[in-house]
């Protein structure tokens, strides 16, 4: 039998509406809903993206050559936009801390969405650290007056202390770095054009697509285009932050759905756009991408600009790496403290964890998470590449367990939103394709997370296997140890929570009492002119 849910409060009508939806300081969370739409929208169309992609991807372009770049981001990306659509349905439904992490357990079992926060966090704990990796390796590339230590001490504490100023100065920051980021690819894509046309200054002859030719599309055949699936899924986490960043979004249900929108365009743009260009314009074999002893060296992008006659250019690059490193380790503290703060505050974490001050900022969150940065210290002794490498590889299978567990959450939604007698009309965002997309999903990243790091067994390596594949039997002794020592249950469809969790746009008030004429507190009412529609835009901007 059903659960009737249909006279609980939350389900109020348009013209009504409750305190707690519309206080600046979410009252189950605790953080600040301050975020705007075109913050949000930013954050999904290039935030992000930072050194993984501009960087990363000379290492996938080596392992597979630009073919398999091609395919694994396109592989990837299809992959992506199936998640993207199972998470704008249930994000714009349930805007509420914790995300998928507290749906999972919502809609599955508490073991499982314990299993997938760790996880979560774990990702960008690395990211964090890879980071720190690149932004000191950079800068002991332009000055080593300073040593590697020095350098991550510096930027720990900046970013730090830029955290704690709160959510606002957070998005602003990612709203203008996305636009430079996104400013800076349009220009490495003019200039992929006139080089492959031969229209530089100088230049002879046309470059067309001599690196297919030669040394071709494939560097080691269908086991480079394996290798590169790693790179691509390490590069593409992040689009799924949008749910993440929803609670502190102050619209969620325009924002969310807008920047559910957007990715498709960062996928098509950004991803697909950057393995074209990288594997036109600079060769697989290059010494750069495979011995290069610094960072930065290793970039396509430094090598193509290098090779076209511009020996200066490696500056340039690193300066837009470097603002890149800025953007992305701003958003890698940003999630992961947002990921341990919802999870502490529903008892998955320590509880300390999941304290927020006056003004809504989780600082012991912050803080923990900055600490995983310390990662990057392993550049001392290995090497800059070698330590990206660990660490992509570690995070690379996360990312697949993760969003393959965001589809499983989907489709128990899905059954038990049928089962309890609703409409899939009801959904302010209804996923494309259901079920085909959240099964493609599901299955695409189970596979994936099994086959990525099949090339270590022939010839077999056991240290890059246990870093391959170490992470798939985490998440099921996570789970399993959590589901039997607090004797969790597996939600019957019939027994999940449907209703509560759902809230109306901070600026939904507004437009009610706007469409009315009212102003007043209640009791004391008199009419005023609404606002125009220049007003209303400029306010959601």
């Amino acid at each position: 039998m059903a659960l009737d849910f249909k006279n609980r409060p939350e389900n109020h009508s348009p013209t009504s509406f409750h305190d707690e939806d519309f206080r600046q300081i979410d009252p189950n969370s605790g953080v600040k809903r301050g975020l705007k739409t075109r913050h949000l929208s930013m954050m999904a169309l290039a935030g992000i993206i930072g050194p993984g992609l501009l960087v990363g991807a000379g290492g996938a372009l080596a392992s597979g050559g630009p073919a398999a770049l091609l395919i694994g981001f396109g592989v990837v990306g299809l992959i992506a936009f199936s998640i993207m659509q199972s998470l704008g349905e249930l994000t714009t439904l349930y805007p509420t801390g914790g995300a998928f992490t507290s749906l999972s357990d919502r809609f599955v079992d508490k073991a499982f969405g314990v299993a997938v926060g760790w996880n979560y966090w774990l990702i960008w704990g690395c990211v964090l650290a890879n980071e720190y990796n690149v932004v000191s390796s950079i800068l002991v590339f332009w000055s080593d007056k300073v040593p590697l230590w020095g350098y991550f001490l510096i930027f720990w504490f900046f970013f730090l202390g830029f955290q704690l100023l709160g959510v606002e100065t957070f998005g602003e920051a990612e709203f203008w770095l996305a636009l430079l980021k996104l400013g800076g690819l349009v220009a490495y894509f003019i200039f992929g054009i006139i080089y492959a046309s031969g229209g530089l200054i100088g230049q002879k002859e046309a470059l067309g697509f001599r690196y297919w030719h030669d040394p071709g599309a494939f560097s080691h055949g269908f086991r480079g285009v394996a290798t590169v699936f790693v790179f691509c899924s390490t590069f593409y986490a992040g689009v799924e932050s949008v749910a993440v960043a929803a609670t502190e979004t102050k619209n969620p249900g325009v924002a969310v759905p807008l920047a559910i929108r957007q990715v498709f365009w960062r996928i098509i743009f950004v991803y697909m756009g950057s393995a074209f260009f990288f594997g036109l314009t600079c060769p697989s074999n290059a010494d750069g991408l495979i011995n290069g002893g610094s960072r930065a060296l290793k970039s396509p992008m430094t090598i193509a600009i290098q090779n076209a006659g511009w020996e200066g250019g490696v500056h340039l690059i690193n300066a837009f790496i470097f603002i890149t490193v800025l953007s992305a380790a701003n958003s890698s503290i940003y999630i992961g403290s947002r990921t341990i703060l919802f999870m502490a505050q529903d008892g998955k974490a320590p509880r300390f964890l999941g304290k927020t001050n006056s003004r809504g900022v989780p600082v012991y969150a912050i803080i923990f998470t900055n600490l995983f940065g310390v990662l990057s210290m392993m550049n001392v002794n290995t090497g800059g590449g070698k330590a990206y490498s660990y660490i992509v590889n570690l995070s690379g299978v996360s990312t697949f367990l993760v969003w393959g567990a965001i589809s499983f959450t989907h489709i128990r939604f899905r059954q038990a939103w049928a089962a309890q007698g609703h409409n899939p009309d009801e959904l302010p965002f209804k996923s494309l394709w259901y079920p085909w997309n959240a099964y493609f999903g599901l299955f695409a990243n189970v596979f994936l997370a099994f086959v990525q790091g099949w090339t270590t067994l022939s010839p077999f390596d056991a240290g890059t296997f246990f870093d391959a594949y170490i992470l798939l039997p985490l998440f099921w002794i996570i789970y399993f140890g959590y589901k039997f020592w607090f004797k969790t249950k597996f939600w019957n469809v019939y027994e999940i929570d449907l209703v509560s969790g759902q809230r109306k746009d901070l600026d939904a008030k507004d437009e009610v009492v706007a469409s009315q004429g009212i102003v007043g507190d209640g009791l004391h009412e008199h009419r005023a002119p609404r606002d125009g529609l220049f007003k209303r835009l400029w306010r959601n901007f």
